[in-house]
């Protein structure tokens, strides 16, 4: 059963935290952060923060370290907003969901690739026992006799 008061601090968190990024946070080093997910432990101590970036590693880089320098003042606001008697500790991770989810497209338009061939090849293709490779039982009766 899931806990509905943890998930419902995640949920203010995470969109505290997507605010705050979109509208107070002025770090030059900051690229296209989203915020992705919010993992609260049952505690309510600490706070996972999920984010993707756009862009090349680099900028994955800068704005994680943008995202640790602005750590304090990101607790502090979600701290007074959330109204909890402790503020969770925050830490930020780099969601490795858009790289896993190219990697699976990839793979699956390599299989449909393969599978394209394999069809491509089978067009013209004759059985090689003849129309039925099978015999049945009733036809090796009839040959016998």
């Amino acid at each position: 059963m899931a806990n509905t008061r943890v998930d419902r601090v995640a949920d203010q968190i995470h969109q505290i935290v997507a605010r705050l990024i979109d509208t107070k946070l002025k770090d030059p080093r900051l690229g296209m952060v989203t915020v992705t997910d919010v993992r609260v432990t049952g505690d309510l101590q600490h706070a996972s923060v999920f984010y993707t970036v756009m862009g090349s590693e680099e900028e994955r880089r800068q704005s994680g370290h943008a995202l640790e320098s602005a750590k304090g003042m990101i607790r502090s606001a979600v701290g007074k907003q959330l109204g909890l008697r402790l503020t969770p500790s925050i830490e930020f991770l780099l969601d490795s969901l858009p790289e896993s989810s190219r990697a699976m497209e990839d793979l699956l338009a390599a299989a449909r690739q393969r599978d394209d061939d394999i069809r491509k090849r089978a067009e013209g293709a004759v059985p090689a026992g003849g129309e039925n490779p099978y015999r049945s039982q009733f036809e090796d009766a009839e040959g016998e006799e």
